[in-house]
């Protein structure tokens, strides 16, 4: 069984081609809602009160993501310490959802920081979803509904785009009109030879 990656910049589109995917029946890996369920988890918020303090926590005891994003998009060093927290989890995870689908001829693993931790040196192939700058920040003013100034900070963290498509085996063109559907469905036909 392959592992292959999938990446691209916030914005971009991964979910809706990671959807595509799903469709034929790959077995799809999103490290973004494995890594949303370990804030139910007690360890994992004592941590994030260690890393992040009392400020990210309602009164009722749940987590303020959006604080949680203000304090480390904002803060290199607290970035680091919290993808510290989560990143060994998710692989461990990922591992696990290999096993478990050990006959499928691929996997998909999608994550946004692919290349920035070196996850894609664990891949056999990469994918990466490519939409240009403009048209993303206009999709996650919509999508967010924040600002032009948390979206960038959010952008500067990752890798840029263009170097992201550069460094991928397919590259999926996500524009409004392009055949995205055919697009998957050659690289499919690609990974299962």
């Amino acid at each position: 069984m392959k592992k292959v990656g999938i990446t691209g910049g916030i914005g971009c589109g991964k979910s809706t081609v990671v959807a595509e995917f799903r469709q034929l029946g790959v077995p799809c890996f999103v490290s973004d809602i494995v890594a949303a369920s370990y804030y139910f988890d007690l360890d994992f918020l004592d941590q994030l009160r260690l890393l992040l303090g009392d400020q990210v926590f309602r009164p009722d005891g749940s987590v303020d993501k959006h604080k949680v994003a203000s304090l480390v998009f904002s803060d290199r060093k607290l970035l680091e310490g919290l993808n510290a927290m989560i990143h060994p989890r998710v692989m461990d995870d990922f591992e696990h959802f290999c096993h478990q689908h050990e006959k499928a001829p691929y996997v998909l693993f999608e994550s946004a920081i692919l290349f920035d931790y070196g996850f894609d040196r664990l891949m056999d192939r990469v994918i990466c979803v490519y939409l240009d700058l403009p048209e993303r920040m206009r999709r996650l003013r919509l999508r967010d509904g924040v600002g032009e100034a948390q979206i960038m900070a959010r952008i500067q963290n990752q890798m840029p785009a263009e170097e992201m498509m550069d460094r991928a085996d397919y590259v999926v063109l996500n524009y409004e009109g392009n055949p995205r559907s055919r697009q998957v469905a050659f690289i499919d036909e690609q990974l299962k030879k």
